[in-house]
């Protein structure tokens, strides 16, 4: 019995360091270069506008009939939408029937008021 263990040893251990030979140990992935930052799209450098419409029209298909997609859509205290827009775009707005009012957004603060 020793013999014949003695005899497959070997072998195995053969068999063992082969199989060990045969994996491949993965390179190192390398790293990726830097990716630049995406331009922002056009419309994102215009200015957000604050559109109001007459009661009986529909402030989401207003502004698809200027090609925007609103940032919001008001329906109770305001009647509107805001939306960024480009300069041709509120000059869109001003010639359409049923547009009340269009502002530039901007901040706004009570701190210093009357100073």
């Amino acid at each position: 019995m020793a013999n014949r263990l003695s005899r497959a040893l070997p072998v195995a251990v053969a068999v063992a360091v082969a199989a060990l030979a045969a994996v491949t140990v993965p390179e190192p992935v390398p790293r990726a270069a830097p990716v630049a930052p995406v331009a922002h799209a056009e419309q994102a450098d215009h200015a957000t506008y604050i559109v109001t419409v007459r009661r009986d029209l529909d402030p989401a298909e207003v502004a698809q009939m200027v090609g925007v997609t609103p940032v919001h859509v008001f329906r109770t205290a305001l009647h509107g939408f805001a939306a960024r827009l480009s300069p041709g775009q509120v000059a869109a707005l001003h010639a359409m029937p049923g547009v009340e009012a269009i502002e530039e957004d901007g901040g706004a603060s009570s701190f210093g008021a009357g100073v």
